[in-house]
């Protein structure tokens, strides 16, 4: 991708597929979303449940134009090299200009319990993506780093084009200074779900400010973004599909909640009443009367399906190029069809 590429808000929209349902049922809604028109298909790589460039294999294997991301891996468990070569595959099976790399910083307590190390964080990802880059353009690289090393190494395409891979990098980052990263380094931000849109008005201040430091500017930037969506006709169920889900990351990931404003008060009682990772369902469900309406919506596009457009307008208005909706509840197809034509 290159760095002169210029990134236009537009209509877009794209689904986050995570491990709830199964994985055919996700390859037919993945068929019935391009069939709508839906424009972005992005695999979560959540805890240990499911790996993303699998299904993603899958889902290029049965359709012909929509896009397909990994929303993310992380860089820590896979060798740089190892991620070129994934998405070189991935796109000699589903063709140029059709997988985006997303990669992530993962979080703790997992990486802690694999024998993960995180410190150094930011180096880390800068070194993934620039290496991770490189080696997309086909290029022969040889560099030294702190995390990654690489003497003499270059994908080898023994099938097909063997050009520069189509594949933009992204970063997958909450905290302001990875995404100040982000805007320096990688030709995307896949900013995180349940924020707030104020939140998404400091990210894009961290993006300019790395972008500047890049001699780019921030639209050079693509923005897609993860957005949690709870619609139900019913108002009621809808918002306590999203309810689960927040108290879930309230207690285990809260670092999410606090860039939102979320207060420490709220994040420590949920959290003492969960009890961290791994979360007992029982105890998720007893920390979900903790959660008040206006924080669900705060933190997500949840009710019916006016409410749920409205709020992903306020994400796009505030810099979310392509909201990323994740479908809560168990009608999938009909969040899909309420947003095939736009949202705008």
């Amino acid at each position: 991708m290159s760095a002169n590429q210029v990134f236009e808000r537009g209509d877009r929209v794209g689904i986050y597929l995570q491990d709830k349902h199964s994985l055919e049922e996700n390859v037919e809604l993945v068929q019935y979303a391009e069939e709508q028109g839906i424009d972005e298909i992005w695999q979560a790589e959540s805890r240990l449940a499911r790996d993303a460039v699998s299904p993603l294999g899958a889902y290029a294997a049965v359709t012909d134009d929509i896009k397909l991301g990994t929303g993310v891996i992380n860089n820590w468990t896979r060798n740089t090299a190892l991620i070129a070569q994934s998405m070189s595959t991935l796109e000699e099976l589903a063709g140029p200009d059709r997988i985006m790399c997303g990669i992530g910083a993962w979080w703790d307590p997992l990486a802690e319990k694999v024998g993960i190390d995180r410190s150094g964080a930011l180096r880390a990802m800068r070194e993934c993506v620039e290496v991770t880059q490189d080696l997309l353009n086909m290029e022969n690289v040889t560099y030294e780093g702190e995390f990654v090393q690489m003497r003499d190494v270059e994908l080898d395409v023994v099938h097909g084009d063997d050009g520069p891979r189509t594949v933009p990098v992204y970063v997958g980052g909450t905290g302001f200074k990875m995404l100040e990263l982000t805007g320096h380094f990688a030709d995307g931000a896949l900013l995180n779900y349940l924020v707030s849109p104020e939140y998404n008005e400091k990210a894009l201040d961290a993006l300019e400010t790395g972008a500047e430091r890049g001699d780019r500017s921030l639209e050079d930037i693509d923005r897609p973004q993860l957005v949690v969506c709870s619609m139900d006709h019913d108002e009621e169920t809808a918002l306590d599909n999203a309810r689960e889900l927040i108290t879930q990351y309230l207690g285990q990931q809260p670092h999410i909640m606090k860039a939102s404003g979320v207060s420490q008060d709220l994040i420590d009682e949920v959290g003492e009443t969960i009890g961290g990772w791994p979360a007992d369902k029982d105890d998720i469900k007893e920390g979900m009367h903790l959660i008040p309406d206006d924080v669900v919506h705060k933190l997500t596009a949840s009710g019916t399906p006016e409410q749920c457009r409205e709020k992903v307008r306020e994400y796009a208005d505030t810099g979310c190029q392509c909201p990323v909706l994740y479908p809560l509840g168990d009608d999938r197809r009909l969040l899909i069809d309420e947003f095939a034509d736009g949202y705008l």
